[in-house]
């Protein structure tokens, strides 16, 4: 294998991988918004043209909303493929009402970052692999792997298209590992191999009252208002310890081995600094457990928004007619999202005062929605992803710490990641396929906030991370077959 030619290629294109880092950039590919509809396009033909010019067969897939892009180079004889995995999409982006500092989408180059939407979630990371394989088109005429490529458009908005189509083209998308860039080192200087994912339950309550706003004055003490006993309910869904109240929540959760906790406990954390770069007093969780253990691996409930009667300046005294919050529920292995709503249902039952009506389902319009909206009907499924748990010891996960080694001048640490990426389930369910998740973005990237941001030579090592894991992963099977 030709990797040091590779590897000398990528520092040589750092200007232009930079330069393209910043067109990929200027796209405003925002899919939650119908009126970039056209900008999430563009942004799908500029990877789709990327991936050719990578030596990649490449099209766009159409789905009902924003299309995929989808690109193949086979393998070479005997050799595995590796499937990237990645979305060009990005969050929406209000400078005003979020508080950038420069406009999102006009790339800034500052400090050894660049400063625009989108830079860490996710453009940034997945055109580390695109450079990736045109590096190994260019400079050693393939690389030594099949390569597939699924870049989506929709991932900022639940993926709704993406899970049907992997499930109707198992056959195109055959592969030996998915390879995933949306995720952070542990630290600066300290890259990760994370190998957990937290799960998700997304639910809307609402709580129905009186027909119409009423006077306060005039009915006020006769009638139930739905903010208060929304209030009511939600003030008890977790108890004095920290703990969600909700019946059979920790029914089967699975501890955490102690060696997990050994391995979280050794690293280089401060609880009194992340609260200071949080801008908070103080830190606050379920008791018995350190801050790492609870935001990667404990389950949580957390109230999202809350919506209901006036919100305008100045006083109007009314007793609103509905009332609602949006809430969020993270899981952890074992954890099955259809139970824990149902015990959700069962709670909110008995806690719910009388002289209202109430709902629970998938997410509703939103806040500037009318009333005749707000009180249609929920969907009874709401949004659900189980936890993930990923093999350490597998053959690609070794390949991928060696990769990241070399990459990044440093043996990689093992993290879970609170978040979660419902397509490393996908991929599982339908291929029975494994995922590396191998993060080149940092924890205060700002990912959905303001001033998002990646670190430049954090791109380019990533650039070189994924050129590295095409070969380690050849390798790996050489070594097997030998």
């Amino acid at each position: 294998m030709r990797t040091e030619q590779v590897l000398a290629a990528i520092e040589r294109e750092r200007e232009r991988h930079e330069r393209e880092l910043v067109e990929l950039l200027r796209i405003p590919s925002v899919s939650t918004e119908p009126e970039r509809a056209q900008q999430v396009r563009r942004a799908a033909e500029w990877v789709r043209r990327a991936l050719a010019d990578a030596g990649c067969q490449a099209r766009l897939v159409e789905t009902a909303r924003h299309p995929i892009v989808y690109a193949e180079r086979p393998a070479p004889s005997g050799r595995p493929t590796v499937l990237v995995y990645g979305h060009y999409d990005v969050q929406p982006a209000d400078p005003e009402r979020d508080g950038w500092s420069r406009p999102p989408f006009e790339p800034v180059i500052a400090g050894g970052n660049i400063y625009a939407r989108g830079a860490s979630d996710d453009k940034g990371q997945m055109l580390a692999w695109v450079h990736a394989a045109r590096a190994w088109h260019q400079a050693a005429g393939g690389p030594p792997v099949g390569l597939k490529f699924v870049i989506e458009g929709e991932e900022e908005i639940g993926s709704p298209n993406l899970g049907p189509w992997i499930a109707a083209h198992r056959d195109l998308l055959a592969a030996d590992v998915v390879a995933i860039s949306d995720m952070d080192q542990f630290a600066p200087g300290m890259p990760a191999l994370t190998y957990g994912l937290r799960g998700l339950l997304y639910v809307e309550l609402r709580v129905y009252g009186p027909a119409e706003d009423l006077h306060s004055g005039i009915y006020g003490g006769a009638v139930m208002n739905p903010a208060t006993a929304l209030c009511r309910v939600l003030g008890r869904l977790h108890d004095e310890r920290g703990r969600v109240a909700v019946d059979g929540f920790y029914d089967e959760v699975r501890p955490l081995e102690p060696w997990e906790r050994e391995m979280f406990a050794a690293l280089p954390h401060d609880d009194a600094r992340y609260a200071a770069e949080l801008g908070v007093p103080a830190l606050v969780g379920e008791e018995g457990y350190s801050t790492l253990e609870r935001v990667w691996a404990r389950p949580t409930l957390e109230v999202n928004g809350l919506f209901g009667g006036f919100q305008g300046p100045g006083a109007k005294t009314v007793l609103p007619g509905y009332a609602g919050a949006k809430l969020s529920m993270r899981l952890v292995p074992d954890q099955d999202p259809a139970k824990v709503y149902a015990g959700l249902r069962r709670t909110i039952e008995r806690l719910m005062p009388p002289g209202v009506r109430w709902d629970l389902g998938a997410p509703g319009p939103g806040a500037t929605a009318s009333g005749a909206a707000r009180r249609a009907p929920l969907a009874q499924s709401p949004e659900a992803a189980p936890a993930v748990l990923l093999e350490r010891s597998s053959p690609f996960a070794a390949a991928a710490a060696r990769a990241i080694a070399a990459g990044f001048g440093r043996e990689p640490v093992w993290v879970r990641s609170g978040g979660t990426i419902p397509v490393v389930l996908l991929f599982k369910q339908h291929l029975g396929l494994d995922a590396v998740l191998m993060g080149y973005g940092l924890p205060d990237d700002n990912k959905h906030g303001p001033d998002e941001k990646l670190c430049l030579e954090d791109f380019h090592r990533g650039c070189r991370t994924s050129a590295l894991f095409f070969a380690e992963v050849a390798r790996a099977a050489g070594a097997r077959a030998g």
